[in-house]
């Protein structure tokens, strides 16, 4: 699928006066999956937030499907599909594992979140508990299957294997590719290169606020994401 969903140019963002990210454009189209790679500090995070509305576009643009997306807060760009797993402060840990899944949602249908409690049965067995008495690792499948359950067209997800188990990853991997499939579009800060390789259609990588390199997966290989880590 060649359609555009997710498209940015020249974006320039950070906090307050200081610019962490510099020009950055990219796209995700219908269907794809885009991982962002890169050491600690280069800026991913704070692209990501930006992308979802919790930072401001300093400069560039951001466009949904054509329409701008600069103006729009988080909740109103999740109403038009774009949903978002930040890497930190990822549940509500005095809430259940349950109303954590629901909380965006005004039906509780039970169908929208079967496939990730059968993936992911842990979730299933902790449904009453708090979250915050989760491990960091449950935290996160939380997330994922909180994000995976709304449905959206685009979903962003930073750092969503930190912590987790590596069967679970897997799970993830599979789940991300499985949907993608189904037309669903992904942008995937990640660091586990084993789990990008296995989701990823196109990686951007990042230094120090910009993107380095952009290309296939199949053509950039393993190798060169390596060589970039270790700079």
């Amino acid at each position: 699928m060649n359609d555009v969903a997710l498209e940015f140019e020249n974006v320039t963002c950070g906090y307050g006066d200081t610019m962490v990210v510099r020009s950055m454009s990219g796209r995700v189209s219908q269907g794809s999956v885009v991982a962002v790679v890169g050491r600690n500090g280069v800026g991913k995070t704070t692209l990501m937030k930006t992308l979802a509305g919790f930072l401001p576009v300093s400069g560039g643009s951001l466009r949904w499907r054509c329409a701008d997306l600069a103006a729009l807060a988080p909740h109103e760009r999740l109403k038009l599909g774009i949903s978002y797993s930040p890497q930190e402060n990822v549940v509500f840990g005095d809430l259940s594992v349950n109303d954590n899944l629901w909380l965006h949602l005004r039906e509780r249908r039970g169908e929208r979140y079967e496939e990730m409690l059968r993936e992911f049965p842990r979730l299933k067995e902790r449904l009453a508990q708090a979250a915050g008495l989760l491990s960091g690792g449950e935290r996160k499948l939380l997330a994922f299957a909180r994000t995976m359950g709304l449905g959206a067209c685009i979903n962003l997800f930073d750092e969503p294997t930190e912590g987790v188990q590596p069967e679970n990853i897997d799970r993830m991997a599979r789940l991300i590719r499985a949907h993608a499939e189904a037309g669903r579009s992904f942008l995937v800060v990640e660091q586990n290169l084993s789990f990008v390789e296995k989701i990823a259609d196109e990686v951007i990588v990042m230094d120090r606020g910009e993107a380095v390199v952009s290309g296939k997966m199949s053509d950039l290989g393993r190798a060169t994401l390596e060589r970039y880590l270790q700079i």
